[in-house]
C-alpha cells in the first residue's frame, strides 16, 4: 500500500490528520512561531496552513479575518513570506483575498457543505466496500479500539475525546480502502467535513446514535459484506447532511 493511502497527510511537509484530530478545534486561529533554519516562505506557508486546518472555521463565533501584519508578528517574520503563503493558500481554496478589504479564511455555505458531505458519503462508502476486499482482519479489528474506552454513559462526559475518535474512525475507513486516488479526493473535503462533524457531534443524541452506527459498520466490515458496509457508511454520512440541512442556521445558504 502506498504511503499516500496509509494516511491522509499534507502532500508536502504538513501535519498528518492524526495530529489535526488530536484536539477538538475551536474558532480561534493559533499560530506557532517559526523555527530557524529552513526556507522562511515555506515555513510561513505551512504554519499558516496548519493553523487554519486546526481551527473550526464553522464555529458560530469563528474569526475568519486574517491580518497580514499581525500574522507576520506572530510568526516572527517579515510580511513578504506571509503574503506569499497566503497566495498559496488562496490557490488551495483555504483563504480568500479580497482587494482593499483583507484576507479571509474560507467557510463554505450551507448548500456547499451539504454537497461536500454528500460527495464524502459516496467516497467513504466506496472505501468501505474496498476495505472488505483489501484490508486485513487486524486492520478492520483496529476500528473497535477507537471506541473501546468509552463506557456506558461516558460519551457526554468525554465529548471532546469522542469527537476526535469519531473523526479518526471516518478517516481510517478512507485509508483502509487502500486507494491512493480515493484518499487524494477525500483529502480536499477533509477540512470542511471534519469541522462540521466536530461542531455537530454534541447536538441532541448524535454522539450516542453515531457509536451505534459505528459498531454496525464494523460488524459489516468484519463479515466482509461489501454491499452492507457501503450502504451503512453512506447512510451514516447522509444522516449528517440531513442534520446540517435541518439544524445548522448560522451558515449562509
Amino acid at each position: 500500500m502506498s504511503s499516500k493511502a496509509c494516511a491522509l497527510t499534507d502532500r508536502t511537509t504538513g501535519p498528518s490528520t492524526d495530529q489535526l484530530l488530536g484536539n477538538k478545534p475551536t474558532g480561534s486561529l493559533v499560530i506557532n512561531r517559526l523555527p530557524a533554519g529552513a526556507s522562511v516562505a515555506q515555513l510561513a506557508y505551512h504554519a499558516l496552513r496548519d493553523a487554519i486546518l486546526a481551527m473550526d472555521a464553522y464555529h458560530p463565533d469563528a474569526d475568519l479575518r486574517l491580518d497580514e501584519k499581525e500574522l507576520a508578528a506572530e510568526l516572527g517574520v517579515s510580511r513578504t513570506p506571509v503574503r506569499q503563503g497566503l497566495a498559496r493558500l488562496e490557490h488551495e481554496g483555504l483563504v480568500r483575498i479580497a482587494p482593499r478589504r483583507g484576507v479571509y479564511i474560507v467557510r463554505k455555505s450551507k448548500r456547499e457543505i451539504i454537497e461536500m458531505i454528500t460527495i464524502w458519503a459516496a467516497l467513504e462508502g466506496m472505501a468501505a466496500r474496498l476495505s472488505c476486499e483489501r484490508a486485513s482482519d487486524q486492520e478492520i479489528a483496529s476500528l473497535r479500539a477507537l471506541f473501546s474506552t468509552f463506557g456506558d454513559g461516558e460519551l457526554r462526559l468525554r465529548l471532546n475525546e469522542y469527537s476526535a475518535a469519531n473523526l479518526r474512525f471516518h478517516q481510517r475507513i478512507i485509508e483502509l480502502g487502500q486507494s491512493p486516488l480515493l484518499v487524494d479526493m477525500a483529502y480536499s473535503l477533509l477540512v470542511h467535513v471534519r469541522a462540521i462533524r466536530g461542531s455537530t457531534i454534541g447536538d441532541d443524541d448524535r454522539a450516542e446514535r453515531s457509536i451505534v452506527d459505528h459498531i454496525h459498520i464494523i460488524e459489516a466490515l468484519e463479515a466482509r459484506d461489501a454491499e452492507l458496509s457501503e450502504r451503512l457508511v453512506r447512510d451514516h454520512a447522509l444522516d449528517l447532511a440531513d442534520h446540517v440541512r435541518s439544524t445548522v442556521d448560522h451558515l449562509e445558504d
